[in-house]
């Protein structure tokens, strides 16, 4: 039998876990799913014969050692900072690797390593990235087989609630790590290129600053800017084109409402509160408030902010329960960033039957014989429930298909890559159709610059 080890059994495991135990008897492959805790491991293994579930402490390095040396390749659903060490053991042991996270420096520097071996360290394989990469490659192939110039690239992707469980007035619910959005944009100024020249947004501006979309069937969505848009100009073969820009997406209004918390001070990581463990939230809101013998913790945030009773924003908030002198936040030695995290998580996070939702959409302008054109391809995903979400499906069977297809030999290339040639992503994505994952591409008349989109 194929062995596969997957290590780490968290949200986005779910899907992964069942594509490959469905293929399990004809592609003879066997599972250990390795995690800190086997409780979610034997909830999604459900008794199958071809799987196991077994405790793995990732610093312990008999234990991990022993169990991918037993391996046939290595599935790494960790937080991105463990899996250099993870990497380093498939070079020894002759190894290959497959994880949905961003290539680090420490990753690429093994490249020849993994050359060498003829080991496949597939990274980026996920969502975002992974997904995004594949279908925008897919689109830019084309265009450039037709002899056309690139003008214009554009890409958006964002992990929201489905309609049908949208309950709360942010629209909005955590479907991925709650810390990740809370600290969103921060770590430096966004960076995209628009009609030829360079763009920054500092963190404190950045969602002030949005661009809007429509995706058919399902109105209007805002986003934000991602970190760098630019790094993948040279992957992508686009070192010069005149546009060139990457947002997440939330429904309209989400941006304007987080950036409370970012003006206040909220977001910030970089410090700890003393007696975090006893402050109540409404103490929390008032650690960012100046001190006011008379005024009330409400009416001084509404005057900072200069937001009015009447507003949606202080609707938005006051849902929040944030001003409650009762709830705790009980985390010791916490940041702002983490304090606020645990509030949202009592609002946010998806209950037993509530669905989530993906969403994506690429634009791509350019210019062929004289004439300037557009494609706009676009993505939407709905999940199941809490457990098999839209978001564990869309990182997950991605990261599945390309591990079964490493193993069978159906890509071959070694190294350290990112899914972007076409002996990886054509056959991933037209297999992922057949799980509802399909992007839906039409012609419209070339925008350009929009000043009805204004990102600065």
């Amino acid at each position: 039998m194929k062995n596969i080890l997957i290590i780490g059994a968290g949200k986005s495991s779910s899907f992964l876990i069942e594509y490959l135990l469905e293929k399990s008897d004809i592609e003879n492959l066997f599972l250990t799913i390795a995690d800190i805790s086997t409780v979610n491991s034997l909830k999604l293994i459900n008794n199958h014969r071809n799987a196991k579930a077994i405790i793995l402490d990732v610093f312990n390095k008999e234990v991990r050692e022993e169990n991918i040396k037993n391996s046939d390749i290595v599935i790494s659903m960790l937080p991105p900072r463990f899996h250099i060490q993870i990497a380093k053991d498939c070079i020894t042991f002759n190894k290959h690797l497959v994880t949905a996270s961003y290539i680090t420096k420490e990753m690429k520097e093994l490249d020849k390593a993994a050359k060498e071996k003829g080991l496949i360290f597939m990274n980026e394989i996920g969502l975002d990235p992974g997904l995004d990469h594949m279908s925008a490659m897919q689109i830019i192939d084309k265009i450039r087989n037709t002899g056309a110039k690139m003008l214009l690239f554009e890409s958006f992707c964002g992990g929201i609630v489905a309609p049908e469980s949208d309950t709360n007035l942010w629209n909005y619910k955590f479907t991925w790590n709650p810390r990740n959005v809370v600290l969103a944009g921060q770590g430096g100024a966004a960076m995209f290129i628009q009609e030829g020249t360079y763009k920054y947004i500092p963190y404190h501006k950045l969602f002030k600053r949005t661009e809007f979309l429509n995706i058919n069937g399902y109105g209007k969505f805002e986003a934000y800017a991602n970190r760098d848009s630019l790094k993948y100009r040279s992957v992508y073969g686009l070192d010069n084109i005149p546009t060139m820009y990457r947002g997440t997406i939330r429904k309209v209004g989400f941006s304007r409402a987080w950036n409370i918390f970012v003006q206040l001070g909220m977001t910030d990581d970089s410090y700890t509160i003393e007696g975090s463990e006893n402050m109540s939230y409404r103490d929390f809101v008032n650690l960012f408030l100046a001190y006011s013998p008379s005024d009330s913790v409400e009416l001084k945030l509404r005057s900072y902010l200069k937001i009015d009773q009447d507003d949606i924003m202080w609707e938005k908030l006051i849902e929040l329960d944030i001003f409650n002198p009762k709830k705790k936040i009980g985390l010791k030695k916490a940041t702002p960033a983490q304090m606020l995290q645990k509030i949202l998580e009592d609002s946010w996070t998806l209950q037993q039957n509530d669905k989530d939702m993906i969403v994506m959409q690429h634009l791509f302008g350019y210019e062929i014989n004289g004439k300037k054109q557009q494609i706009e391809s676009s993505l939407v995903v709905l999940g199941e429930n809490q457990t098999y979400t839209a978001m564990a499906k869309t990182v997950g069977l991605p990261v599945a298909i390309a591990a079964l297809k490493i193993l069978k030999g159906e890509i071959k290339t070694p190294g350290v890559q990112l899914p972007i040639t076409k002996e990886v992503y054509e056959p991933i994505l037209k297999e992922l159709e057949n799980y509802g994952i399909k992007f839906t591409e039409r012609e419209t008349s070339y925008l350009g610059y929009n000043p009805n989109n204004v990102i600065g």
